[in-house]
């Protein structure tokens, strides 16, 4: 990297330039490996190499066509935009199995249960419950379960 472009990138770093203005969005790894990287350019060291295709991620800053993104552990880093996709899924969280029910109340009958880290298509989301579809079941979960969405948003 020359000399100039890295007191640029330090500088813009230092002053919060690249900072999200807008509010963050969700978006999900399109491949079964995916590089994290410590900043913007294939010639930054990698920080995390992620296996697991769906999983969701938080944009929060971009560079050209770099993405910072933070995952559901609060780590963060720079992705290629070409890694991402705009299909949103969502992360099974906390202890135990989480059911999964045929309605959006919590009061119909459970369809199935998912385990913490199961992964799933974000189908719809309302103030209490979200529609996620996971290979071979479909149905709602708590919103206090699932990681991928912001806190009052709806869809």
């Amino acid at each position: 990297m020359n000399w100039l472009r890295y007191v640029f990138l330090c500088f813009a770093m230092a002053s919060g330039a690249w900072a999200a203005e807008s509010q963050p969005y969700f978006v999900s790894m399109k491949d079964g490996k995916t590089y994290m990287r410590e900043g913007p350019g294939e010639e930054y060291p990698i920080k995390w190499v992620y296996h697991h295709k769906g999983l969701p991620v938080e944009v929060i800053a971009s560079y050209e066509t770099w993405r910072r993104v933070r995952d559901m552990d609060g780590e963060t880093g720079w992705v290629h935009m070409a890694l991402l996709s705009r299909e949103r899924t969502a992360v099974v969280t906390g202890n135990g199995e989480a059911a999964v029910y045929r309605g959006a109340d919590g009061k119909s009958n459970v369809v199935a249960q998912a385990w913490p880290g199961a992964i799933g298509r974000l189908l719809h989301c309302g103030t209490r419950s979200c529609e996620v579809k996971f290979d071979g079941a479909e149905g709602w979960l708590s919103r206090a379960r699932v990681w991928g969405m912001h806190g009052g948003e709806q869809f």
